[in-house]
């Protein structure tokens, strides 16, 4: 037999043999006490009695405040209750800011239907959820600016063609391409903008001067670029052959920006304009002499 194998029987014979322990009288050695032990059983006892403390002190710090007690791990507890009182005080500031816009939009739709508007009042013993409405009632000068609105004064409503050709001579802005307009802004029949029938590989510049935001291909539009202004403006140039302008890019009145594009049939394939005012399109024809 191997003498390996008889010796490793051994050890194990001998882990699992009980050994006597007792305790026993110092003045005539009787015995007190004894038990009986195997180093394996010894082993067990010491395993069960640590997975046990382990469990008490787990159970102690997660049901317990002790840990509060500790003078570092105190400082991070207080540091997270003020980020947590700090998020709270900001996710209500947000909200507040929220009710005011909403606020502002629906006044600003009321006064377009000609009704008085609300303000709401938020009662600061309460929640801020929690608002009221009251009317605001219009004022002297309010009286006076919707009659100079609605008037034949300077600011009438109705002069808001001249106010229009006014801003267009201020803008002093550039023709994009020469050629002749085929279909005009019309919001109705879903054209953001204006349609112009010019040369193929024609020269399209820029309006004015401003950073261009925005160069890339769609197949059903070719190459469009867009290019933000000032005073708010932003010019969108459709159907163009290539692309010579890069986002991010800084423009100038008239550099070149593209060229006109054809089909492959040879047919010239329109391009398309369009400006936008505050978000919203507008017609280039109120702000560029074609």
């Amino acid at each position: 037999m191997n003498p390996n194998i008889e010796q490793l029987r051994r050890w194990w014979r001998e882990t699992f043999r009980k050994r006597r322990f007792c305790m026993l009288n110092a003045t005539d050695n009787s015995e007190e006490w004894h038990v009986h032990l195997s180093p394996a059983s010894a082993f067990a006892a010491i395993v069960a009695f640590v997975l046990l403390l382990f469990i008490l002190t787990l159970s102690l710090v997660a049901y317990s405040p002790v840990l509060e007690m500790l003078p570092g791990y105190r400082t991070a507890a207080d540091r997270s209750r003020e980020s947590l009182a700090h998020n709270i005080i900001r996710l209500d500031s947000m909200e507040r800011m929220m009710n005011d816009m909403m606020t502002y939009n629906e006044n600003i739709a009321l006064i377009l239907e000609g009704r008085t508007p609300v303000v709401r009042t938020v009662d600061a013993s309460q929640d801020s959820l929690h608002a009221t409405r009251m009317l605001v009632m219009p004022s002297v000068e309010d009286s006076l600016l919707r009659a100079q609105m609605e008037g034949d004064g300077p600011y009438a409503l109705s002069g808001r063609s001249d106010t229009r050709r006014s801003v267009r001579e201020a803008l002093d802005l550039t023709r994009p391409v020469e050629g002749i307009i085929t279909d005009r802004f019309d919001i109705a029949a879903g054209r953001l903008g204006i349609r112009i029938a010019a040369p193929a590989a024609e020269r399209i510049a820029a309006i004015d001067k401003g950073t261009v935001i925005q160069s890339l291909w769609t197949p059903e539009s070719g190459y469009t670029v867009i290019i933000q202004h000032g005073n708010d403006l932003l010019s969108v140039y459709r159907g163009l052959s290539q692309s010579l302008a890069q986002a991010g890019q800084s423009v100038q009145a008239g550099d070149l920006v593209g060229y006109n594009a054809e089909t492959a049939d040879g047919d010239v394939r329109l391009f398309e304009f369009e400006l936008w005012n505050n978000g919203k399109p507008v017609d280039p024809e109120g702000y560029i002499v074609f």
